[in-house]
């Protein structure tokens, strides 16, 4: 089957090409990229005018919730609404039940993502045996078995020689180590951002230390070991001079953000609004407006969700009692669309963010438009608003504070494994 993409922007980080133009495939492989291209065999014609022609984009920092805990969401579910979301490639965090800390889970993980997933599943394995911080879990074993990186995430390894440990042993096998920057000494209990809101709604606050003080710590192991170290879901102003600091004294490192820590504030918790409680927490505007310059500055490389499923269950409860979280494959995009709008980055450079970065973490190939290289494509209206409403999102979990919120920007078809798929919606 032959598809020929009619004149719609195609920006691939992988080539830095930002044109309008037109790509053909054929049997699933890319076969052209051109500013025109004729074709006088029979073809299916997408007009993408105005839309923007993309590799797929890659999501390092996924919750599937599979096995375990399939209330919340499954692999199925969860890579469906990736593949809404124009995220054509997870990689899954290890706090299932049981963690993936044996070779037998992360077989399982690539199993069932064979039999009923939408897009590729990358798994994460835990860094330590049963995410308790001790014992370094069997990375050779792991890898062997599919996973592409070690993360205990949901918690920071607190003992520094067992982390220390960590880096050394995941060099050994070229396993990105992706660490959950939180030390939970200052953290525990807490449930909102410390300062104002924590004290006008009597809720114990997560201090910005608790996070400065874990990407320090893994910054200098970092050094030491020359392991580089992936810091996860940076969300305080004063992490980014240590960035900049760690930068300066050449450490190898990267570090992620999500969204709604540049989109959203800690007033969204207002009313004890259980879908704002996330770890960690909703900062400040200041915050998010210092993460934004990271974003720009190259500080921060990777844009992820950290989708985190949970059911009416887990949410709809008494604040200090509702598990932190919220999905995000969907709104990946539109919500980083805005950057682009404000002026921050670049299409080009918001999508080494979506998709070059990311894949350079995991190791892996990145979705490219290079000729030859297999269709995993997606084309966006950028400009189209929509209220995201519960019909609209594919999860399982609903739990979004962008439900029922004006979004632009919208996947309007996916090219994946030689089909087209239509995402549009009435």
């Amino acid at each position: 089957m032959r598809i020929l993409i009619k004149k719609g922007r195609i920006i691939d980080p992988s080539q830095n090409l930002d044109f309008i133009g037109d790509v053909l495939i054929e049997d699933g492989k890319i076969i052209g990229v051109e500013n025109s291209i004729e074709i006088q065999e029979e073809v299916e014609i997408i007009e993408a005018k105005n839309f923007w022609v993309l590799p797929g984009l890659v999501d390092i920092h996924v919750h599937l919730r599979e096995p375990g805990e399939e209330w919340k969401e499954d692999i199925e579910t969860g890579t469906k609404a990736a593949l809404y979301g124009g995220v054509l490639r997870v990689a899954c965090m290890p706090n299932t039940k049981p963690p993936n800390d044996s070779p037998e889970v992360t077989k399982y993980i690539l199993e069932k993502a064979s039999q009923k997933g939408y897009v590729t599943v990358y798994p994460v394995a835990c860094i330590t045996k049963k995410q308790e911080g001790k014992e370094v879990a069997e990375f050779g074993r792991l890898k062997k078995a599919g996973a592409v990186a070690v993360s205990d995430d949901g918690k920071w390894v607190q003992n520094s020689e067992v982390m220390r440990r960590a880096l050394l042993y995941a060099k050994n096998f070229d396993l990105a180590v992706i660490s959950h920057c939180e030390d939970m000494n200052l953290s525990k209990g807490g449930q909102i951002n410390e300062g104002y809101f924590s004290a006008k709604l009597g809720l114990k606050g997560i201090p910005a230390s608790a996070e400065t003080i874990a990407v320090i710590r893994d910054l200098i192991l970092a050094k030491e070991t020359k392991k580089p170290v992936h810091l996860a879901h940076l969300s305080t102003k004063e992490v980014v001079s240590f960035l900049k600091w760690a930068k300066e004294e050449g450490i190898s490192f990267t570090a992620e953000t999500c969204p709604h820590y540049f989109t959203l504030t800690e007033k969204e918790v207002e009313n004890y609004n259980t879908l704002a409680k996330v770890n960690p927490p909703l900062r400040t505007e200041e915050d998010v407006e210092i993460i934004k310059k990271a974003l720009k500055e190259g500080l921060i490389d990777v844009i992820a969700s950290d989708h985190a499923p949970h059911s009416p269950l887990e949410k709809e409860i008494e604040f200090e009692y509702a598990s932190p979280g919220m999905i995000g494959l969907q709104t990946l995009l539109p919500l980083s669309l805005n950057l682009v709008r404000e002026g921050y980055l670049t299409p080009l450079t918001l999508l080494e963010k979506l998709v070059l970065n990311p894949s350079k973490v995991l190791g892996i190939d990145p979705p490219s438009l290079k000729k030859g290289a297999p269709a995993e494509i997606v084309i966006v209206d950028p400009e189209e608003e929509y209220t995201l409403t519960e019909d609209i999102l594919q999860s399982k979990s609903k739990n979004t504070p962008f439900l029922n919120k004006k979004l632009k920007g919208r996947v309007k078809k996916v090219i994946l494994k030689g089909k087209v798929f239509d995402l549009t919606f009435s």
